[in-house]
């Protein structure tokens, strides 16, 4: 692996090309070399959505995890449905750690309360063309009763919370059911870890 730094990126130009409800940026830019010496300078958009946050609820009495439904833009261009199974995630855009985040994003999207969570992974979702970095946890919930209609209107969100047994879900995971890159990660983690999980939390 090369020992390249953030000073071995010379940006000579960083400008908003985009203000919407996301940010992007144009950067004319040029970096080092594995072979040696500077690159040419390139031009690259950059689409700002900085850290974010997501958590996989799950229930180790019950043996159950939670998932939302909502409509994705990014989706519109597939032949499936543009309604996706996903995580309860958010944006962290305030002054809350990603643990905090992930907690109040519980509660709006789900109705749910939290109790002990795991970390999962921490990575970039895909630094090719968007800053975000993202906070993976699973958290110990009740899903006993959980479920329903959830969001904030206010954001334009409609959220159907549902609950499904972990033999289901890992169904709909090999099926292709589930079929966006978190909830893959935190699944298959839930996967690997759900016996060693139990035991803990059901200690």
């Amino acid at each position: 692996m090369a020992d390249f730094e953030r000073k071995d990126v010379e940006i000579d130009e960083d400008r908003a090309a985009w203000r919407g409800f996301f940010q992007v940026r144009a950067l004319r830019l040029r970096h080092r070399l594995f072979g040696g010496g500077w690159g040419n300078w390139l031009s690259r958009e950059l689409f700002m959505r900085g850290p974010a946050v997501g958590l996989l609820p799950y229930d180790p009495i019950n043996d159950s995890i939670l998932k939302v439904e909502q409509f994705r833009v990014g989706a519109l261009s597939r032949a499936q449905s543009p309604w996706l199974l996903e995580l309860i995630a958010g944006i962290i855009d305030t002054d809350e750690s990603p643990s905090e985040v992930a907690r109040r994003e519980a509660k709006e999207e789900a109705g749910l309360d939290i109790g002990e969570m795991q970390s999962i992974a921490e990575y970039y979702s895909s630094p090719g063309g968007s800053d975000e970095y993202f906070y993976l946890y699973c958290g110990r919930a009740d899903l006993s009763n959980a479920g329903g209609y959830f969001g904030l209107a206010a954001d334009g969100e409609d959220i159907y919370a549902q609950v499904i047994p972990f033999a289901d879900a890992m169904v709909m995971l090999d099926t292709g059911k589930i079929n966006n890159a978190h909830s893959i990660i935190a699944l298959q983690w839930l996967r690997a870890h759900r016996d060693e999980l139990r035991k803990r939390w059901l200690a």
